[in-house]
């Protein structure tokens, strides 16, 4: 792979684009006049997935406008490389300013676990990001590792069978999409290696600057998964298809019972 220099576009792999069109046909994302909104934090998922969709425009029937926001948290970010890409591939790219850092300082408490309070805070603003913007949707590049973690998390922690929604709406009527929800994580990472992107990593995280505890359950389904896919090699694409295959009559919900 690497970045096609007539066309000043990067190469993603036939199997994220393949995947990426079966998901999209599947739940109807990106629709004729959609302007979508892509949540572009700088790491490895969501540079792929500007990536794909903009290759995925470029292939399509039929026209969608796309845009980029980044959130700032206000705690200093650097973003200049960001930037710097996004204006070389030409992705109309913008800073979305917050003071979500400043916010967390008087609410988040010592020793307490901060990944659900700045995931909504993030959400949150992207939301209002796509109002500013015109935007109709937002795309999230969370993928199949994240769904399936997701759902051993809920299993585990929550007694709920839940997962991420490849597309849902919004309090505010904003539709998310997750176009990548059914690629692998390691295909991501793959493309941003063979392509070089300049991904920002976990020093963006305003998380990394408090003593708060680290996100040991995500990181703990991470592990168990990894042990489950070397004993069960075919696993992600059995938990793929369950997700699509609910037998929702057979869980212990008294009122499925009355007959």
């Amino acid at each position: 792979m690497g970045m096609d220099k007539e066309n000043n576009r990067m190469q993603i792999s036939k199997k994220i684009m393949r995947q990426l069109g079966r998901t999209n046909a599947a739940f109807d994302l990106v629709e004729e006049g959609d302007r979508i909104l892509v949540g572009l934090s700088g790491g490895k998922d969501s540079l792929t997935l500007v990536h794909a969709m903009r290759e995925q425009r470029r292939r399509a029937p039929f026209s969608f406008e796309l845009i980029a926001v980044t959130v700032d948290y206000g705690m200093g970010e650097d973003f200049t490389d960001l930037v710097a890409h996004c204006r070389e591939h030409g992705i109309e790219h913008h800073i979305y300013e917050t003071n979500i850092y400043d916010t967390a300082k008087e609410k988040i408490r010592k020793n307490s676990s901060y990944c659900s309070f700045f995931s909504r805070m993030r959400r949150g603003s992207l939301y209002s990001a796509a109002q500013k913007y015109g935007c109709n949707k937002l795309a999230l590049g969370h993928h199949l590792d994240d769904a399936a973690e997701s759902f051993f998390m809920n299993l585990i922690y929550n007694g709920q069978m839940r997962s991420l929604a490849p597309k849902y709406r919004a309090d505010n009527g904003l539709i998310v999409i997750r176009p990548l929800i059914q690629v692998r994580e390691r295909q991501l990472a793959a493309a941003a290696e063979a392509n070089g992107w300049p991904t920002i990593g976990d020093e963006a995280c305003p998380s990394m600057r408090f003593d708060v505890k680290m996100p040991y359950a995500r990181a703990e389904m991470k592990e168990m998964l990894a042990g489950m896919e070397e004993k069960y090699p075919d696993i992600f694409t059995s938990i793929n298809a369950a997700f699509g295959n609910i037998s929702d009559e057979s869980f212990f919900d008294p009122e499925r019972f009355r007959l």
